[in-house]
């Protein structure tokens, strides 16, 4: 059986991505080690994947074999990727009783309960987060990482060959940041134009998620001042009342509303409220992305997290993680006024060259303290576009990208590879390469030829 998530990823030329996996597989999946620091869940060969994520073992880094020209794996690593991606490794809380009943005793009494109750709820709620071992906070790339060590192995199996792929970001930018902003109140409804300001005021543009019913009045007006100055508009959730997934029946029901909404604010992506997911039900979204499901969700109502830094498909829904961690949660659980934390996060981001993506609330950022965190924060971002050459855009700019990359194809001519399909204008060929057990990039000449230098800046992949 050959897999093709290799292929996908890294848009590289289907031979490369020559992967079967060893039989027979384990009959319960868990948790086991491929490579330092890249955590997978799912099924292998020869052992028995353990059930808690704090004893993980065995490392089957060592246990392929390669054989003409093909990679022999102890797992299945399509699976392996959508078990992190879906988190099927977390249990469905809301099958939990207990916390069903607490969630919705919460969301029924959170009207009237002052700010500071909510807060230390939500820090009871939270408390023995820095305990969780998986997945690692305060960014998890365990799917990037495993795609990393496939295409090394897929160097050596090729005999050392240079694999060509699609660089991930138009014109070779080694990262791509987006902006978003959920509205929850009239407050900050009424706040965003001063928010827009903010943004313009630094060069970027983002995305505006509002909620459709309940919390406050939304019109034609309202949703043209946004548009009308290059910004986005995006479904939030329908009345953010916690309870979106609650059942199936419910969900459908909800989200026929919520796609007659996307079609009336001419809207292509949806979050939902609290970030609650159930990505098994996403096929009854009609929207183009989602942003609802984080990388490391430690500090969220609904545990898990994606495990990756890099958008990726849900069937026809673009998924456009969020990976860094949410201004609300920083000031209001972590007591935190710095941009430390989001330095941090961008910098394990760029190093797999991924998506950094925030939700900043103009109800939050009202205050004076928590307005300068923001703008040291867009400050940061400006300076990785300038020094760096960071792709700041919008939600819809990433959408419409990665579809675009996705139907490219790299073809082999006389002098060199070539991309074909829509948008090839602005991509980049990459070259991978192994150098002392590490993974280089140099990109391709316009004139076909594979430059020699190594990217100093980005050693590894």
């Amino acid at each position: 059986m050959i897999f093709d998530c290799l292929a996908q990823y890294y848009r590289c030329p289907d031979r490369f991505s020559r992967f079967a996996c060893k039989e027979p597989l384990s009959p319960k999946s868990g948790y086991f080690l491929f490579g330092d620091g890249v955590t997978c869940f799912g099924k292998c060969f020869g052992h028995q994947p353990t059930e808690l994520p704090e004893d993980v073992r065995p490392d089957l880094r060592s246990e392929f074999e390669i054989k003409d020209g093909k990679t022999y794996l102890p797992f299945d690593p399509s699976s392996v990727i959508d078990n992190l991606r879906c988190e099927m490794y977390v249990n469905d809380w809301r099958h939990d009783s207990a916390l069903s009943v607490l969630s919705d005793m919460y969301y029924l009494l959170r009207p009237i309960f002052p700010v500071d109750i909510r807060r230390y709820l939500q820090k009871v709620y939270l408390r023995g987060w820095k305990k969780i071992p998986f997945p690692r906070w305060p960014v998890d790339t365990s799917v990037d990482g495993l795609l990393q060590e496939l295409l090394l192995l897929s160097i050596r199996a090729s005999g050392g060959e240079t694999v060509p792929f699609i660089w991930f970001w138009p014109g070779g930018a080694p990262s791509c940041a987006i902006m978003t902003h959920d509205v929850e109140t009239a407050a900050g409804r009424d706040f965003c134009s001063t928010l827009m300001d903010i943004d313009d005021s630094f060069g970027i543009k983002s995305s505006f998620q509002i909620i459709p019913e309940e919390r406050y009045r939304v019109d034609d007006e309202f949703l043209s001042s946004i548009r009308s100055r290059g910004f986005e508009v995006v479904v939030h959730d329908l009345n953010h009342d916690g309870h979106l997934y609650k059942t199936r029946k419910q969900f459908l029901e909800r989200a026929a509303k919520i796609n007659q909404y996307g079609k009336e604010y001419e809207a292509k992506g949806f979050r939902a409220g609290v970030l609650y997911r159930k990505q098994l039900w996403y096929d009854a979204l009609d929207f183009e992305y989602d942003m609802s499901v984080p990388n490391v969700a430690h500090l969220d109502p609904q545990r898990g997290g994606c495990c990756t830094v890099m958008p990726y498909f849900l069937c026809n829904l673009l998924e456009l993680p969020v990976t860094a961690t949410q201004d609300y949660t920083l000031f209001n659980i972590l007591n935190d006024y710095s941009t430390s934390l989001w330095e941090q996060q961008i910098d394990i981001i760029m190093e797999k060259h991924g998506l950094i993506s925030f939700v900043v609330h103009p109800d939050y950022i009202m205050g004076s303290r928590e307005c300068s965190t923001y703008k040291a924060l867009l400050d940061h971002l400006v300076r990785l576009r300038e020094e760096k050459h960071v792709w700041i855009t919008t939600p819809g700019d990433v959408n419409h990208w990665w579809r675009q990359r996705a139907e490219m194809r790299l073809i082999e001519g006389c002098d060199g590879w070539e991309i074909e399909g829509p948008g090839r204008e602005r991509a980049r060929i990459a070259h991978a390469r192994e150098n002392r057990g590490q993974l280089f990039v140099s990109f391709q000449e316009a004139s076909g030829r594979e430059t020699d230098e190594l990217s100093e800046a980005s050693p590894k992949l």
